[in-house]
């Protein structure tokens, strides 16, 4: 580990820019700010505008687009209030750069130095398509927002959180194939549990993007029940014209799901744990378990005030926060059960 020291911290660091991305994503999305940017510029829109005329020239631009005309025209909105939504699209967008600044300028130094080994490069060459692609990814998510529709697809919105999620645990792994590069015993019931927990979570994660994609946070803010007396509203089945949409495109179908996948996580954590007993786990793997079941608690709880408070800012986020660290809880688990 000692050699690989300066490789291991620079995934790291890689990892905490991902967090902060995603964070910053969630204010983005909360606040309406992501399409008020509506061109994408790789050099000349690195930072704010900074003249009275530039900043008019944006505002005007903005004012062709569906989200001021159906929306923001009817609320005095006004060239500070475009600032406010401006600064948050941009600041999302400008740690993008840094991140691909941060990747790609330590990836050459330490091709140059030989401190990565043939299997490590092939791991980073794959982080750096997926960092381009979440680039793509975002743009192709801001583009269905300025078309007719004054709101990103929900669809699109998912792929890019969860491609984002995605990277971030893979880039997580590959630091932690470098911080313990002894192998374990693999404990095959474990690893199999182990991986269908990570899938599951995956799928709530995507939901989860569902959720904030069509604002289903904002209806049903009941619970246990979706409302008084009922478990199930009936618009979960009557919302969309074939189930498939109910449970995907409508609001009370796709919150039926994350509120159901919740339950199935927390199930997967809890029989993950009670498994794990009958072993002798060694003490990264037993506080791996441990801390998975007190961070799913944790998220459920935040997920269940969440609802009830109407998602403010500060919960949403917070609840966005708890995810990631159940990510990493979870990637932490399944790698040590798995080398």
């Amino acid at each position: 580990m000692k050699s690989n020291k300066p490789v291991i911290i620079w995934l790291l660091s890689g990892c905490l820019l991902l967090f902060i991305m995603v964070m910053v994503g969630g204010i983005t999305r909360l606040t309406n700010s992501g399409l008020s940017m509506t061109d994408w510029h790789l050099v000349t829109d690195t930072f704010p505008h900074t003249s009275d005329q530039a900043w008019n020239e944006a505002f005007e631009e903005y004012k062709k687009f569906p989200e001021y005309q159906k929306i923001n025209i009817h609320n005095d909105f006004t060239l500070d209030d475009y600032k406010f939504i401006y600064f948050w699209e941009w600041f999302h967008r400008f740690i993008g750069r840094i991140i691909g600044i941060v990747f790609i300028i330590p990836f050459v130094y330490f091709l140059i130095k030989k401190k990565l080994d043939s299997e490590t490069i092939k791991k980073c060459i794959i982080l750096l398509f997926m960092g381009g692609f979440q680039g793509f990814l975002g743009w192709f998510m801001v583009k269905s927002g300025l078309i007719d529709n004054p709101d990103v697809s929900h669809y699109r919105l998912a792929l890019h959180l969860t491609f984002a999620f995605i990277t971030f645990a893979y880039t997580l792994w590959v630091a932690l194939d470098l911080i313990y590069p002894d192998k374990n015993e693999v404990i095959l019931p474990l690893r199999k549990l182990a991986r269908i927990a990570m899938i599951v979570l995956i799928l709530q994660i995507i939901y989860g993007g569902f959720v904030a994609g069509l604002n289903a946070g904002l209806i049903h803010n009941h619970w246990p029940l979706m409302s008084e007396g009922k478990l199930i509203h009936e618009t979960v089945w009557m919302e969309q014209p074939t189930l498939v949409k109910n449970l995907t495109e409508g609001k009370s179908g796709v919150q039926f799901v994350h509120r159901t996948l919740a339950y199935v996580v927390v199930g997967l954590m809890i029989l993950l744990y009670v498994q794990s007993r009958k072993y002798t786990l060694t003490t990264l793997q037993s506080k791996g378990v441990k801390t998975l079941v007190a961070f799913v608690f944790f998220q459920f709880i935040l997920g269940i005030f969440t609802l009830l408070f109407h998602v403010p800012l500060w919960l949403g986020l917070a609840h966005q926060l708890m995810a990631f660290l159940l990510l990493s809880a979870m990637t932490f688990t399944l790698h040590r059960f798995s080398k």
